[in-house]
């Protein structure tokens, strides 16, 4: 049965992605009080510093899901994280987020990141393989939107007014790659 029990760590050429660990507490606090990182994810929640601390506490004990820090290799610091979730192994799928630090973001980090990590759950993930990844993404970020449509990710549709922001409401795309989409073309 699949699982996210095993935690690897992913190099890629400029950036690494490793198994979220208590350290990084201090790290994923100061992103989730970045405005513009909270506004990106569509986050109202606020969480307590012994929560976030908890929370990167358990990452490795979690077998559903798997947390891993983005960082950048040039200089070793943290940029971010990237999460596989909602994992559904009756439909063969899973869920993708990331959130990238301020000062990564516009580096082309985040699209290495992505397919490194989509790379690792169709290459890697076996027992039954996934099949399909998902995402959604707020309209007014066509950058990330971008990102993922080059690492194959396609659209499939709009979730209308699904976010209220800033008094407004705001369009969700959902997109998705699938295995097969990554053969289609060879």
């Amino acid at each position: 049965m699949t699982s996210f029990a095993d935690k690897p760590t992913l190099v890629g050429e400029r950036v690494l992605l490793r198994p979220i660990a208590a350290a990084d507490a201090a790290y994923l606090w100061h992103d989730l009080h970045d405005p513009e990182a909270t506004r990106l994810t569509g986050t109202h929640a606020t969480f307590t510093r012994e929560q976030i601390d908890q929370w990167c506490a358990t990452r490795a004990e979690q077998t559903d899901r798997l947390d891993l820090a983005v960082v950048d290799r040039a200089t070793g610091e943290w940029a971010g994280e990237v999460v596989i979730n909602d994992l559904d192994t009756d439909n063969r799928c899973c869920g993708f987020r990331i959130a990238l630090s301020a000062n990564a973001r516009n580096r082309g980090l985040g699209t290495e990141a992505t397919r490194m990590i989509v790379d690792y759950v169709f290459d890697q993930v076996d027992d039954p393989p996934l099949h399909r990844i998902e995402l959604e993404v707020y309209a007014f970020n066509p950058r990330a939107a971008a990102v993922y449509e080059r690492v194959g990710f396609r659209r499939e549709g709009v979730l209308r007014d699904s976010l209220w922001w800033d008094g407004e409401f705001h369009d969700t795309v959902a997109m998705s790659i699938l295995r097969t989409d990554r053969t289609a073309g060879e």
